[in-house]
């Protein structure tokens, strides 16, 4: 049974800035630039913003309906607390969010469609992820 107020919140990475209070020698920048193509934080900020909020029971019931491999990966949510989902995980989620977004019932359609439009996003900018949080 799921707590009373708990959700899960799905975050998604849309920019990320340089903090100009961290001081980078011009020899440093290339560094630096490679270093957020690669996702290591020297004084980088990820932006996030809320992309889909849903609560604890209605996460735990659109997860039930998935299969195999990407619900273990959306369960890992009720695990560990938190997720990401970026590029690597596109290819199994993809097919198992479409296949609900076809049959599912609401909320879950509207969720899986959600969810599938930021996966293809994710496909077309690997930079791209998904934060996903549970909030008691």
């Amino acid at each position: 049974m799921a707590e009373y107020g708990a959700k899960v919140m799905f975050w998604t990475l849309r920019q990320k800035f340089v903090d100009d209070s961290v001081n980078v020698e011009e020899k440093s920048r290339q560094v630096m630039y490679y270093s957020l193509a690669i996702g290591h934080h020297v004084g980088v900020i990820d932006c996030l913003n809320v992309v889909l909020e849903c609560p604890l029971d209605g996460y735990q019931a659109w997860v039930d309906l998935l299969e195999g491999e990407a619900q273990r990966k959306m369960r890992g949510l009720l695990t560990f607390g938190e997720i990401v989902i970026d590029a690597s995980h596109v290819n199994t989620l993809a097919p198992a969010f479409a296949r609900l977004a076809a049959e599912a019932e609401s909320p879950w359609r509207d969720w899986s469609e959600q969810m599938l439009q930021h996966l293809q996003d994710i496909a077309q900018e690997p930079a791209i992820y998904l934060m996903v949080r549970l909030l008691r």
